[in-house]
């Protein structure tokens, strides 16, 4: 009896999990929707405003380059860690931190963290990373403005040659299924020649290189935020998936446990009739 009733509190603590779980896929669920929207709907404006700099650069500088523009030897560089802040969303943190840990690795080259969200940032201190700045609980649904002070720091950290190159990790959505880990480097800024057009018919005012200066800080604000985006929508994404398949998981466990539970009761029925029959034997003897 004791075996029946471990079982069948067993059932009960899964099929509580199994709630939990589902309802947690239903609410990754809605939120997926809207973040995969705001991360897909910012890649037009990211092809686009990649275009207008290569048309800008293409037409050529009179005077000394941008400080967003100029490259130089490469001592330390940072790079901007974009994580979720909570977990229970399959692999895609360790991958990312794998990713990030695996790149600094493979450079050999001394970098500094600016670490977004909490897991990403808990996981660079643990690993001995400097941390440049944290910033943590932005939200599933965060606005330019708030995204604004992680770019303050990288252009200024850069614009002032504290650091030689700047890098962006993300996970980059790609399916509700797939979400792929990327590192791509940010500053200097290098406009894409495929991008390029051959000829400008357009004329600037008050001139391509006032427009350039202006418009490179704002390109590096919507990368992050951009970055920033299609994170979320992977997080919402793998956190859905992570969640249906615990929920599935949970109801084969109640399925095992259920038959378990059934035929440790028949055991134990089948136990108390040979007591009664065996008793009944003995007294009909006597």
């Amino acid at each position: 009896m004791a075996n029946i009733r471990l079982i069948r509190r067993r059932i009960r603590g899964v099929q509580s999990t199994a709630k939990i779980t589902r309802a947690m896929e239903m609410i990754a669920t809605s939120k997926m929707r809207r973040a995969q929207e705001a991360g897909i709907a910012g890649r037009p404006y990211d092809q686009k405003i990649r275009q207008v700099i290569a048309d800008l650069a293409a037409i050529g500088q009179s005077g000394e380059l941008h400080p967003l523009l100029r490259k130089r030897e490469v001592k330390k560089i940072a790079i901007v860690h974009i994580s979720p802040d909570r977990g229970l969303c399959g692999g895609l943190i360790a991958n990312l931190n794998r990713k990030t840990v695996g790149f600094v690795l493979e450079h050999k080259i001394t970098a500094t963290i600016v670490g977004v969200g909490r897991k990403g940032t808990d996981f660079m201190r643990r690993y001995g990373r400097e941390m440049r700045a944290e910033f943590i609980q932005l939200g599933d649904r965060p606005s330019l403005l708030d995204t604004l002070p992680i770019s303050r720091i990288i252009i200024d950290d850069y614009t002032n040659e504290y650091v030689d190159e700047v890098y962006v990790a993300y996970t980059k959505f790609v399916s509700t299924m797939v979400q792929m880990p990327v590192m791509e480097r940010l500053l200097p800024i290098e406009p894409s020649a495929s991008t390029q057009t051959e000829s400008s018919d357009f004329d600037y005012e008050p001139g391509a290189e006032d427009v350039l200066g202006a418009l490179l800080p704002r390109f590096v604000e919507m990368e992050i935020y951009h970055a920033i985006l299609e994170s979320i929508a992977s997080e919402q994404s793998a956190r859905m998936v992570a969640m249906r398949s615990a929920t599935d998981n949970a109801a084969e466990l109640v399925q095992d446990l259920t038959l378990m539970y059934n035929k440790a009761r028949q055991e134990a029925i089948t136990t108390e009739l040979l007591d009664i029959s065996s008793g009944a034997a003995a007294q009909a003897r006597n």
